[in-house]
């Protein structure tokens, strides 16, 4: 098939749970505020997998789409309006794949310029394109509602997942104690980036909390794991201590943290794509991250294999069966 330089290939999923076909689609027209970028990866989330199915009510996202949240690539074009990017700029961020706006899976996106940032620079694209969901998690977590201070202990639910790697490195790179769980092949990779792991399966709450804080808990914990690892979290935190989630439906008890006077807060990353409101400050968290990056301090944990947007499907079965040794990413070929 010969593509023309007004269409794009593009991974169009046409019902729930059904296949990817890669297809020719017109290529995006830009509106006011939006830059067209030109996509080098796109990264794949756990959530991915869940709007694909059909399952994810909170992340509505009409089908037949193009999925994918997160980015990385050049910018192609600019609108008149914006005034922050121009063409040749390599950016990355967090820009579609619910509520009906394109997702990355595909060479082109028109894009809210407000939710990108430029790429840091010692990263490859691949690099680049796992950071900004899993990022944007959990800087609003720690950073805007948590307010993480230095020298604060941390626990982090999930220390070598997605959003949990980020958070531990956030952690570090803001002067906190940071412990995370893990299984025990996640051990060697959190004490890697500093943290002191904890085999959730092997030592019971009572039992770490007594062994790191001499009974008095956490005064963080950031659960990436919603349920009962929410539940151990309301145990585990300290007496005026804070817990936040980023998987905090469910039914829960709040005793075990109202009897300590402790506080919860709940992160929902998506919003901003789904109301259009507080885009500018996902940009905004994107650009201190880089920062992070380049300092040596925030590093994706990245699987080495390559995914290419005509192998997506292989891509999204990775992370259903749980083999990733960090992020998914797909390739996007450049013509």
């Amino acid at each position: 098939m010969t593509w023309s330089r007004q269409t794009m290939k593009a991974a169009l999923v046409e019902e729930a749970g059904g296949a990817f076909r890669v297809t020719e689609l017109d290529r995006p027209t830009l509106n006011g505020g939006e830059v067209l970028v030109r996509i080098h990866a796109s990264g794949v989330n756990p959530l991915d997998i869940k709007i694909r199915a059909g399952v994810a009510e909170h992340a509505r996202h009409p089908l037949p789409a193009i999925l994918g949240l997160d980015l990385a690539g050049v910018v192609e074009d600019v609108a008149p309006d914006v005034t922050a990017f121009r063409p040749g700029d390599e950016v990355y961020g967090m820009t579609g794949g619910v509520g009906g706006i394109q997702g990355t899976l595909a060479e082109y996106a028109a894009v809210d310029a407000d939710l990108l940032a430029i790429k840091p620079a010692n990263l490859t694209m691949r690099e680049a394109a796992a950071l900004p969901l899993v990022t944007i998690t959990a800087w609003e977590g720690l950073v805007d509602r948590a307010k993480l201070q230095p020298n604060q202990t941390l626990l982090v639910q999930g220390g070598a997942g997605g959003v949990g790697h980020v958070a531990v490195q956030i952690g570090l790179a803001s002067g906190a104690k940071v412990f995370a769980t893990g299984s025990a092949t996640g051990a060697d990779y959190i004490r890697s980036v500093g943290a002191t792991p904890i085999d959730y399966a092997s030592e019971s709450v009572e039992d770490y909390v007594a062994r790191h804080t001499r009974g008095e808990g956490f005064d963080l914990i950031y659960d990436t794991g919603g349920g009962a690892v929410l539940d151990a979290s309301f145990q585990a935190v300290k007496r005026f201590g804070h817990v936040v989630s980023a998987l905090g439906w469910g039914t829960h008890s709040l005793a075990p943290l109202s009897f300590k006077n402790g506080s919860y807060s709940g992160v929902f990353t998506l919003a901003p794509l789904l109301t259009g409101v507080g885009r500018a400050h996902y940009g905004d968290i994107l650009k201190r991250a880089a920062n992070l990056v380049e300092a040596g301090k925030l590093r994706p944990r990245v699987d080495p294999r390559g995914f290419w947007l005509e192998a997506v499907e292989d891509a999204y079965a990775a992370v259903v069966s749980g083999t990733g040794a960090g992020k998914i990413v797909v390739s996007i070929p450049q013509a």
